[in-house]
């Protein structure tokens, strides 16, 4: 089962570091693909959940492309990555949403099977899902 990183979370919500570059990469080092949250504002890329918060480069998605999944915050996000081969996708609360990779990427408690469901606790997850998105990442390894 894959374990993704929620916002670079791996031992529980860190509301402060969350999204910060530094912080997925401490994840992306300890062997985590990390899913992230990326705006578009003043045609600058940043990451943040709420808000545009940190200025990232496209060079820095580059470097770590394979192993981000990109939240896709805004419509003005959507222009810069809709033809690109990033994975990234876009929901608010739909049940699933399909990434650009065509995996089901599924809100809280969904789970499908060959699906990614964020998984926001440390309870057992179903076996038939393909991975997880969690702030606990290194309890489920």
């Amino acid at each position: 089962m894959k374990i993704i990183a929620h916002r670079g979370n791996v031992n529980g919500p860190n509301k402060q570091l969350e999204n910060h570059p530094d912080y997925i990469k401490h994840a992306i080092d300890k062997g985590f693909d990390v899913e992230i949250d990326v705006w578009l504002k003043d045609k600058k890329l940043y990451l943040g959940h709420d808000k545009p918060q940190y200025d990232i480069p496209q060079s820095w998605l580059k470097t770590y492309k394979n192993l981000l999944w990109i939240h896709l915050k805004n419509i003005d996000a959507f222009e810069v990555f809709k033809n690109s081969t990033y994975n990234y996708f876009w929901h608010e609360n739909d049940k699933f949403t399909l990434t650009s990779k065509k995996i089901p990427w599924c809100y809280p408690g969904v789970y499908l099977q060959q699906g990614i469901s964020v998984h926001l606790s440390k309870e057992p997850v179903p076996s038939s899902v393909l991975g997880i998105c969690t702030d606990y990442a290194e309890h489920f390894v």
